[in-house]
């Protein structure tokens, strides 16, 4: 009767070792390049669902293959057990089942015409990760790059496939966590600790500015309607009664001789 054989507790500690010397096999050379968030002052580097990086130039060698690059993004646990082999598209790396039952996917493939080196003048060298909403739920597209389910955090990596083969990658990144919005019950009313006491002090204000312009208006309006009706007994002139006089003894005088 055959014996089973009895499980060693190092052998799950064995597997990444394993898998790094199936890479090392298949030829995968890893470079000393760690993927970076882009510059700081790029304006929404880090959202609720994407993130920017940099995009890997002078990384990769020539290749006269013309391989594909493609991004890994992966939750941390995936990283020490991330098999190379398993192709793109494929639903162990399709982003529509990330990061349920797959546990990373691979997105934003190019070639390394796209990643020229050096850069030249006016080129956008960034990868907005997570800006595609058009095929989040579309099956036919697993390397979609879609928006990310969670804050994370996640670890990226680029691989460059020959075919389906894996040529060379990058080391992972540290982990990126994505912002989180905050409820609306934790932001204060005021910026202070005395915010009740200055929203009734605003009020009060705002009522006695209020009761001070009504009494401004009422003091012009009375104002004016005692000066209209002040003028007005001048404005109708009195009948003035003027009797007529003829002077006869003026008319048809001859002029007076000298």
């Amino acid at each position: 009767r055959p014996h089973s054989c009895p499980r060693h507790p190092g052998a799950r500690t064995m597997l990444p070792l394993l898998l790094l010397l199936l890479a090392t096999a298949h030829g995968l050379n890893t470079i000393r390049y760690t993927p970076t968030l882009a510059s700081s002052s790029l304006g929404g580097l880090i959202t609720a669902s994407t993130f920017t990086l940099e995009q890997p130039r002078c990384v990769f060698s020539e290749d006269p293959g013309n391989p594909v690059i493609w991004l890994v993004v992966a939750v941390p646990e995936a990283v020490p057990t991330f098999n190379d082999s398993v192709e793109p598209g494929s639903p162990e790396r399709a982003f529509q089942r990330f990061p349920g039952s797959a546990p990373a996917y691979m997105t934003l493939n190019t070639t390394l015409l796209n990643y020229p080196c050096p850069k030249r003048p006016g080129d956008i060298t960034v990868l907005r990760v997570g800006s595609e909403t058009s095929c989040t739920k579309d099956g036919t597209r697993p390397t979609c790059n879609g928006p990310l389910p969670g804050p994370g955090p996640y670890r990226v990596k680029f691989i460059s496939l020959n075919g389906s083969v894996p040529v060379e990658q990058t080391a992972w990144s540290e982990p990126i966590t994505l912002r989180t919005a905050q409820p609306l019950s934790d932001i204060p009313a005021m910026g202070s600790g005395h915010s009740a006491g200055m929203i009734t002090l605003t009020s009060i204000l705002s009522i006695l500015f209020a009761i001070l312009l009504a009494g401004l208006v009422a003091m012009l309006v009375f104002w004016g309607s005692d000066t209209y009706g002040g003028s007005s007994t001048f404005s109708k002139p009195e009948a003035v009664t003027v009797r007529r006089y003829n002077t006869h003894h003026v008319y048809d005088q001859p002029a007076a001789r000298l």
